[in-house]
């Protein structure tokens, strides 16, 4: 390893993919944290990755490193995005609180007084808060969708807004992984009169100065990685893969399976990048979803670029839903309105997402995340290519979040 004057240039060489390099920057208080970032790449998992840490709105690490694209050799570079998954879902849930912050959108005002077409089958009394905190009853569509169906908009709000819930809204949680999109971004899409992306783009991402699209123009296209699906297990880890394995009918099957041409073509394709999905389509790095975190971890403000009031941030990341077995993950969650909050699942064996007791924030399909503490009043991201396995985060993550707290917690 060298690092000189806090700069990071290191040379990997591994046999199954040859010469790669990682790059950046590291506060020396922070190296083992770099170390662990090395380790990922050692056990011959990371293929390209990006690992990013503000402190007091200040950069301490920014690394990346690896191949954006393994088939080509094409080196992940400094401004290297790639898709992140669910950590999408934070980006337009702080759309949602932004609107009520400044008076616009009452988060238990029910859906329909925004959008009227929503009331129909039984959801008269869902409120913007269940769709916040996975607890509307609209985990996934019954009816297969067309492929292509995931890039319209109007088509996917319209079947979302006459289906049926699957139990009495409020009374159950139940992982909304791609429905929270259209659910979320079709409210703020009608409050704000703007479509999602353009209004992440207007109110956080420009402001902040972060490269972060929902919705990804086609200039930007050349700097994407290319998206490794996890490789298949040959017998199904936990109970949510026995019941995509078994259960055609079940919440997770449909989740899983029914995606209208999302899972996984839409990964890798033009169509899938351009196309504005609230739930998963988001496309960044870490450098990006750190700042974007760290404003969060300071009160909404970082240098001067207030993105939301303190006291409204505060309600929209305290926890607002938690089950002993999510519905659709069949593991128990916890959610703030829009975030995760942390999960700490080990004693009982299950998939777990530690990033800290006072965190708020998500992890993306794969092992990608992002997270804010105000405690250490820290922004954090991690983002990857090769998509590992796990309800949650997996162990290049959890490595990553052990090393972050050794250090912040030996430094208290």
């Amino acid at each position: 390893m060298a690092v000189q004057e806090h700069n990071v240039s290191i040379e990997l060489k591994r046999a199954e993919l040859g010469r790669a390099h990682i790059q950046g920057y590291c506060a020396p208080r922070f190296r083992s944290l770099l170390n662990a970032f090395i380790e990922n790449f050692d056990d011959d998992v990371e293929h390209g990755a990006s690992l990013a840490v503000e402190q007091e709105g200040e950069t301490v690490v920014d690394v990346w490193g690896g191949f954006a694209d393994l088939k080509t050799r094409r080196k992940w570079e400094q401004d290297t995005i790639g898709v992140v998954f669910s950590n999408t879902k934070a980006a337009t849930a702080l759309c949602a609180h932004i609107l009520v912050d400044g008076g616009a959108l009452e988060i238990d005002k029910p859906v329909a007084h925004y959008w009227p077409e929503f009331a129909a089958a039984g959801k008269v009394d869902v409120t913007v808060r269940m769709l916040l905190d996975h607890s509307a009853g609209l985990p996934a569509l019954r009816e297969m969708l067309p492929d292509g169906a995931a890039f319209d908009w109007s088509e996917m709000t319209q079947r979302l807004a006459a289906e049926t819930p699957y139990w009495k809204p409020g009374t159950s949680v139940g992982y909304h992984g791609l429905t929270f999109g259209w659910l979320v971004g079709e409210v703020i899409r009608r409050v704000a009169k703007q479509s999602l992306g353009s209004f992440f783009q207007e109110r956080v991402a420009q402001p902040l100065g972060i490269d972060f699209w929902i919705g990804l123009p086609e200039s930007e296209e050349s700097r994407v990685a290319t998206i490794l699906p996890a490789s298949p297990a040959e017998m199904p880890r936990n109970a949510f893969e026995r019941a995509i394995a078994n259960e055609p009918d079940s919440i997770s099957n449909l989740y899983f399976r029914n995606t209208g041409g999302w899972r996984p073509s839409g990964f890798n394709s033009r169509r899938g990048h351009s196309a504005e999905i609230g739930a998963a389509g988001g496309i960044t790095n870490a450098r990006s979803l750190a700042r974007m975190y760290s404003a969060l971890s300071l009160g909404g403000e970082r240098q001067g670029v207030r993105v939301i009031g303190e006291e409204t941030l505060k309600r929209a990341s305290e926890v607002s839903s938690a089950t002993n077995e999510d519905l659709c993950l069949l593991v128990p969650t916890r959610f703030a309105a829009g975030f995760m909050r942390s999960m700490d699942n080990r004693a009982r064996g299950l998939d777990s997402a530690n990033f800290g007791r006072d965190a708020f924030g998500h992890v993306g399909a794969g092992g990608s995340l992002g997270f804010a503490s105000p405690r250490h009043r820290i922004g954090f991201g991690y983002t990857m290519n090769h998509m590992g396995p796990g309800v949650l985060l997996n162990s290049r993550a959890h490595r990553l979040t052990k090393a972050l707290y050794d250090v912040l917690e030996w430094h208290e």
